[in-house]
Parts: C-alpha cells; sequence; structure tokens
C-alpha cells in the first residue's frame, strides 16, 4: 500500500467524474420522474402513431420524429447515467442491481416505441421521398437512411418484439456476468492482490522479471476461470448465430459491417491488407526489438517492453493534460478548448480503483449533456497516449452533439478517427520536443508498438472471432479449442520473434470487445489506417486542414466515409488506400532499422 500511496502522490491528484450532470444520485426523484413521463409519453406516442405513418403527411411525420428523439434522448440519459454509476465500481452489488433495474425498465418503454423504425422501413422509396418534400422531415433524412439500410433485414413486428424484451434476460445478463466475474477478478503478484488493470499496467514495467511475473499471474487467473468465460463466448456466439440466422446475414461479420455502414468488400480489403503486411510489419519489427535485447526471441511478456533509454518516469496528471492539449491547440485552438472543459468540469474518472471497469472509453451520454470518460491511468506514457485517444472520443461528441440524439453518434470506423488523430498529434507534439536521439528513438518504437497494437493485433482479434464464430456454427467449442484460435492468429501475427509460453493460450479471456460488440476490433484499423493517410494529408496541406478536420467530426453520423473523406483526396473503398495507411508504419520502422 505504501508504494501505492507514493505512486499516487507522483501522479497528483486524479479527477473522479460527478454525474449529477445527468442526475443527482442513483434514487434522485429527477430520475425517476423521467423514467415515469417516458413511460407515459410512450404509451401516448404508440397510440398516436402506430399503423398511421404511412398515411401521415411530411410535416407530420417530421413532427413524429421529432417527438421520438426527445424520447429517446430521456432514456438515453437513464441508461447513461446507470451504465456510468455501475462502471465506477461493478464488484458493488447494489449498483449492479441497480444497473439491471434500469436496463429492464427502459427495456419495457422502448417496446412501445419498437414499431415507429418498423413501421418506417415499410413506407416505400417513392412514397417516402414525397414525404421528404418536407423540410420537417427532411432534416432527419441521414437518420432515415441509416434507419431504413435494415430493412432487407427486418423480421415481423412479432420477432422484432420478442428480441428486443428477451434481451435484458439474456444477451444483457451474460454481459454483465463477464464485466462482474472480470472486475472481481485479482492478481497476486510480489504480495498484493492487483486489480486486472494494474497487473496488466505491469506488463510494461522495466524490470523483466516484474513482466514475467504479472503475465503468469495473468495467466494462471484467466485460465482459471477459462471454462467460465469459454461458456460465455460459446453462449453469445451462439446467440448472435441464431438472429443472424433468422435476419438473413450471411457471415458473421456482415451485421456489424451494416452497423459500420461501411461495405463487406471494403472490410475484406483491409483485413487482406493488414493480414498481407504482418511479414513487413510486426514480424520485422519483434525480430528487430529482440535484436536490441539481444535474444533469439522475445518471451510474450516483453512484447511492450520499454526499451533501455526510454521514458519509464511517472507522468503526473497536470503533465498529461498539459501534454495533450498542447498538441490538440498546436493543431487547432478551438479542438483544445472544447478539449479542456473535460478538465476544467468533472466529465473524467482517472484513478485505477477496486472494482472500476478495466481499460478506458468515453460514454457519449446524450447532447443535452455531455461525454463522461473513464480512465485507469498509472502515470505512463501510453497512459498519456489513452488521454489522448479518449479526448479525441470525447471532443469527437461534443462536437457532433448539435447533430440531436438521433444523428449525432457515427459509426464505429469513424468513431476511431477522432481518438487515433488525437494520439498521432500528441506523438509528433512529443516527437518534435525530444532533442536526445536514443529518447527519440526509445518514442518511435512505443509509438511504432502502439500502431501494431492497433492494427496488427486488433485484425487477429478479428481474425480469431471470425474463426470462433464460424466454427461455433457447427457446435459448442471447449476452452482448448478457443485457446487454440488465439494461439494460431497469435503466431501468425506476431511471427517468429515472440515466444509463447503455456499460459498465454488464456489470454483471449479479458478482452471485452469480444463479449460486448463482436467485430468491433477492426474499427480500431481502420481507424487508425485511415488517420495515418489523413495525417499524411495534413502534412502536405496548406492552410485550411484544420477546419475541414472539424466539420467531419461535427458531421456526427450525417455522412458516410465516402462523403467525409472527399474533401481530403481519400477514398477508403480505393484498394491503394490501406497501403498507404500501412505505409506509414513500414516508413516508422524503416527509420528504427536505420537507427540500428
Amino acid at each position: 500500500m505504501a508504494q501505492a500511496r507514493q505512486q499516487d502522490n507522483q501522479l497528483g491528484a486524479l479527477p473522479e467524474w460527478d454525474l449529477s450532470d445527468l442526475y443527482p444520485g442513483p434514487e434522485s426523484p429527477e430520475l425517476k420522474a423521467d423514467l415515469d413521463a417516458s413511460a407515459a409519453g410512450a404509451v401516448t406516442f404508440r397510440e398516436r402513431y402506430a399503423g398511421k405513418l404511412a398515411a401521415l403527411p411530411g410535416d407530420e411525420l417530421g413532427a413524429a420524429v421529432a417527438a421520438y428523439e426527445r424520447l429517446q434522448e430521456t432514456l438515453g440519459r437513464a441508461i447513461s447515467y446507470a451504465s456510468l454509476y455501475y462502471s465506477a465500481d461493478m464488484e458493488d452489488a447494489e449498483r449492479g442491481r441497480f444497473y439491471q433495474n434500469i436496463q429492464e425498465r427502459i427495456n419495457a418503454i422502448s417496446t412501445e416505441l419498437l414499431f415507429f423504425a418498423l413501421e418506417i422501413n415499410r413506407i416505400g422509396d417513392a412514397a417516402l421521398e414525397e414525404k421528404l418534400k418536407s423540410p420537417a422531415l427532411a432534416h432527419y433524412r441521414p437518420w432515415l437512411r441509416d434507419t431504413r439500410a435494415f430493412r432487407p433485414y427486418q423480421l415481423s413486428d412479432e420477432l422484432e418484439k420478442l428480441l428486443h424484451e428477451k434481451y435484458v434476460a439474456g444477451r444483457a445478463s451474460w454481459e454483465r456476468l463477464f464485466d462482474e466475474t472480470s472486475a472481481g477478478l485479482r492478481f497476486p503478484i510480489d504480495g498484493k492482490e492487483l486489480t486486472e488493470a494494474e497487473a496488466l499496467h505491469l506488463m510494461s514495467d522495466r524490470d523483466g522479471a516484474t513482466r514475467e511475473r504479472a503475465a503468469k499471474s495473468l495467466g494462471k487467473v484467466f485460465g482459471d476461470n477459462a471454462r467460465l468465460f469459454a461458456l460465455v463466448t460459446n453462449t453469445l456466439a451462439k446467440d448472435k448465430e441464431i438472429e443472424d440466422r433468422w435476419r438473413g446475414f450471411k457471415h458473421p461479420i456482415s451485421s456489424r459491417n451494416l452497423a459500420n455502414f461501411v461495405e463487406d468488400e471494403v472490410v475484406d480489403a483491409l483485413i487482406a491488407a493488414v493480414r498481407e503486411s504482418y511479414p513487413r510489419l510486426s514480424h520485422r519489427y519483434y525480430r528487430l526489438k529482440a535484436k536490441w535485447f539481444g535474444v533469439e526471441a522475445l518471451d510474450y511478456w516483453d512484447r511492450n517492453a520499454p526499451l533501455p533509454d526510454a521514458d519509464d518516469r511517472v507522468i503526473p496528471w497536470t503533465e498529461a493534460e498539459r501534454t495533450v492539449l498542447d498538441a490538440y491547440a498546436a493543431f487547432s485552438p478551438e479542438l483544445a478548448s472544447v478539449g479542456s472543459r473535460f478538465f476544467a468540469a468533472r466529465w473524467i474518472d482517472a484513478p485505477a480503483r477496486p472494482g472500476k471497469a478495466p481499460g478506458a472509453f468515453a460514454h457519449p451520454t446524450v447532447p443535452s449533456a455531455h461525454p463522461y470518460l473513464l480512465l485507469n491511468y498509472q502515470g505512463k506514457t501510453r497512459d498519456v497516449m489513452t488521454l489522448a485517444h479518449e479526448l479525441g472520443h470525447g471532443v469527437h461528441q461534443v462536437l457532433a452533439g448539435p447533430r440531436g440524439q438521433l444523428m449525432a453518434d457515427t459509426p464505429l470506423t469513424l468513431a476511431e478517427t477522432a481518438s487515433v488523430f488525437g494520439e498521432m498529434l500528441t506523438f509528433q507534439a512529443l516527437l518534435k520536443a525530444e532533442t536526445d536521439p536514443k529518447k527519440q528513438k526509445s518514442m518511435l518504437a512505443g509509438k511504432v508498438e502502439d500502431m501494431l497494437n492497433t492494427v496488427v493485433r486488433q485484425i487477429a482479434f478479428a481474425e480469431f472471432e471470425r474463426r470462433v464464430h464460424d466454427e461455433r456454427r457447427g457446435g459448442e467449442l471447449s476452452a482448448e479449442r478457443i485457446c487454440q484460435h488465439w494461439m494460431d492468429v497469435q503466431t501468425e501475427s506476431l511471427g517468429p520473434a515472440i515466444r509463447f509460453e503455456d499460459e498465454y493460450r488464456f489470454f483471449w479471456t479479458y478482452i471485452p470487445h469480444f463479449i460486448h460488440t463482436p467485430f468491433y476490433v477492426y474499427a480500431y484499423a481502420f481507424g487508425d489506417c485511415l488517420v495515418n493517410s489523413l495525417y499524411a494529408a495534413y502534412q502536405k496541406a496548406e492552410r485550411g486542414f484544420a477546419g475541414k478536420y472539424l466539420d467531419l467530426l461535427r458531421a456526427g453520423g450525417t455522412k458516410r466515409h465516402k462523403e467525409l473523406l472527399a474533401p481530403f483526396g481519400l477514398d477508403a473503398s480505393d484498394p491503394n488506400f490501406w497501403k498507404r495507411g500501412l505505409d506509414m508504419i513500414a516508413g516508422f520502422i524503416d527509420r528504427l532499422e536505420a537507427l540500428g
């Protein structure tokens, strides 16, 4: 504990969020009033509009969409509060109960509203175009476009209602089991019982023996719980297979691609380009790193080990804040101004605590409020990069907020653009400020490792998911079979310069995206390659780039990737697009090889 307190002193005062901007507390009258009003309003809305949308003129349909949006915003505020309140301490049984109760209440209310999108999708194209002559409805054209993209996969009203109502007792419950199990795990290391976030943090410690002990402890505890995690994985994969089959999706990844509004062939091209680049990216880099460490191959716990000249000091929170905001300001004062609001107000929860959700995220909440960031800040350079990443999400969410509840959110692929761009701005600023060649090399190596984790590792994750979901269609997979798929994709992606030991086969168990959002992971690679191309355009651009970039963020979900990238001369459907993004990573490795 003394060591932990010493590190806390080095970090300085870490912010904890204030959720009262949403609601004063879980038992607050305001929350109850919103839920009660939403329940009554949803019934009134259904009684007024159900079965009547096709006959409404454009102005009246526009008014109906606006009323629907207001109801969705109130429900979004309530579930956002419950989710954030729960994520602050997932071991607290009362918080878990509160979150489940709110989910069930909102599920029941939203069931009354389910008819709305289903009926809109039954309106003929010509009839809808006639209605869209009304400015009131035309405002919502992007939302209508995205809603109607799911028309071919829509089931009967009765089946849609059944799937919707069963969600809280099905998929959501398995996700909660995963979350609470993960939050409750403790990893014995050096006489302490560490959380998952604290144990994973030690995997990048300067001391090799510490990294090994952390890795062994993680693998042991993950392995002890592998049977439960395999059950969760199998159940959710089967649940997805059943729904995909009923809806008519041909491949497990297809529903995610549709939700991201990106064509299957674009995603296939990304995955193929990254897998083809494994030898010139990850294999080459880890071979180079092994040479720096004087070994033939790196133990897996040394994959993210800092180089001898790396800056491994503890970075105080105030310095992290200044570093990120200064980097944002150098690109765009407006970007930094929006970002500074997260620090000035209590919109960030930074300390690593027992029971807290591991990792990091940015939650957009609703446009009438503001986003919140969750971090597990422990003072390393990677933690500063994580802050830059999540703040990028947060700024994006603020700028897109004026689009409203139905059109502010962006597909995952585009959501990762702002976050990865924020990381790149911060890294380039730090690299430019560093004058010591040895530290520059260490920083460059650290950036390459982050990019490999974002691109190569995430595509390997997507390939792991594909194999598991494909095989699950033929029957349940044992924990050992899942482990085998994990080891196959890890060996393929990381290459011969990484040496694995037996316990590493269980490391698939801690990846939350596999559980919460199947096939989310390729969005990171999509965003990284997109940002690499975008940053290259920025380096060549004359004045006006920052303004176009902010317009991209302000667009929220109103435009697809082709429209958003066109002002920059970029096209993700171009086969060479992904190669250009990967070439930036290869170029960094070229520089490292030249440095020796």
